[in-house]
């Protein structure tokens, strides 16, 4: 007799989640199963966290290594890996000094905390900084006040004041919302926003914020914690507009699934902080620096940036052939494998749909779904999420009329 299916529960977990019915226990490459054998193509790699997909053996070698030699230590002494990793990404980046921790919301909260000590640093006493219109950037309460979101604000106020908000892609609201203010020392936004849609900021635009800041000394803080690392086809996303930021936080994809988190700064911001001005306990320990250091190694050796544009435009162009046009369809956008499926109602069904289908994916923004699978992933990986998914939106699209 074939065993009943388990049904997972978490009854003693806080219920923050809304979980599908599902508990994965496994993964290889792009692929996973969950607790009662079923197989799933993952389009949605931990929310853009799991960059070189699963178990791969490069990873796994050098992390296991690391852990026998040595997990953590505190930020008291040196850290060589540190200091490895932190060369890598500013020479990628263009920028000079990087400050680890574990999460993208500590790097956001570290990049507020710049803003306002800047502020300070020039005898501003209630530094304001610009933030934008569906943007997320975490649940701490600095960062929610940040986010652009009022349902995940709802409950938690008093918010923290000293921000301004404005659309994206307006350069001339910014201007007006800034205009004759001098307590206003930075713009804070996501290159594409990820929770809040997969919103891409223009190119345009992103130069002309850059000019802008250049004009009144502001700092230019730009989020690449969901669409940096490779995610666009480019390390970071705003690299697109040819722009530097001043301060960078990154996280996700750095680790390939092992929490890690960085501020990266360039030479305006990258000497703010002093001792004493910021720390953590466990950012920078010494197997997240391996995890963020041989992450990058293996997308350089095994082409992911060069993959993610390729693969990337093979889904995009597909969507857009078979989606653009039907009734119920708004736009198909994004960049490399960061890509969003607006429809014109809400449709977080699909999440438990495509589940049901062997494919993995979610919905942000009530009525955007977010295709973000691992960089890693082939032509025909590319082709079978596009083969699953289309039935599943066309029969959403006719259960709407």
């Amino acid at each position: 007799m074939k065993a009943a299916p388990v049904v997972p529960s978490s009854p003693h977990v806080m219920n923050t989640y809304g979980r599908l019915p599902i508990a994965l226990t496994h993964g290889k490459g792009c692929r996973v199963w969950d607790v009662n054998g079923k197989e799933y193509l993952d389009a949605l790699a931990g929310i853009a966290v799991n960059t070189l997909g699963h178990g791969h053996p490069k990873l796994v070698k050098a992390l296991q290594q690391q852990v026998a030699d040595m997990i953590h230590c505190c930020n008291y002494y040196h850290v060589p890996g540190q200091e490895e990793l932190a060369k890598l990404l500013v020479e990628r980046s263009g920028l000079t000094n990087a400050f680890f921790c574990s999460t993208g919301l500590e790097a956001n909260e570290a990049a507020l905390k710049l803003a306002r000590k800047y502020g300070h640093d020039k005898g501003i006493e209630k530094p304001q900084i610009v933030v934008y219109e569906k943007a997320f950037h975490g649940r701490s309460i600095a960062t929610l006040s940040a986010t652009g979101n009022p349902k995940v604000q709802a409950g938690f106020g008093p918010l923290v004041e000293g921000f301004i908000r404005v659309p994206a892609n307006d350069l001339e609201a910014l201007k007006k919302a800034t205009e004759g203010n001098p307590n206003v020392v930075a713009v804070f936004f996501e290159t594409i926003q990820g929770e809040g849609g997969i919103n891409p900021m223009r190119a345009e635009y992103l130069q002309g914020v850059r000019a802008l800041c250049d004009a009144n000394d502001w700092l230019m803080m730009i989020d690449e914690v969901q669409c940096g690392m490779g995610r666009t086809g480019k390390w970071f996303a705003h690299q697109w507009a040819g722009i530097q930021p001043d301060v960078m936080p990154l996280a996700k994809g750095l680790g390939s699934g092992v929490p890690i988190g960085a501020v990266v700064a360039g030479p305006k911001a990258a000497a703010i902080f002093g001792p004493g001005n910021h720390g953590t306990t466990f950012g920078g320990n010494p197997l997240s620096m391996r995890a963020g250091i041989e992450t990058i190694r293996i997308m350089e050796e095994d082409g992911l940036l060069q993959n993610a544009a390729k693969m990337g435009t093979l889904i995009q162009t597909r969507l857009v052939t078979a989606l653009m046009g039907k009734k119920g369809v708004k736009e198909v956008r994004g960049q490399g494998l960061m890509i969003g499926v607006e429809l014109e109602k809400p449709c977080g069904v699909i999440t438990q749909r495509a589940a049901d289908a062997g494919l993995l994916l979610s919905v942000t923004a009530d009525n955007v779904i977010r295709l973000v699978p691992p960089l890693i992933i082939s032509g025909a990986e590319a082709d079978e999420i596009v083969a699953r998914l289309l039935p599943i939106i066309e029969t959403f699209l006719k259960e709407q009329g």
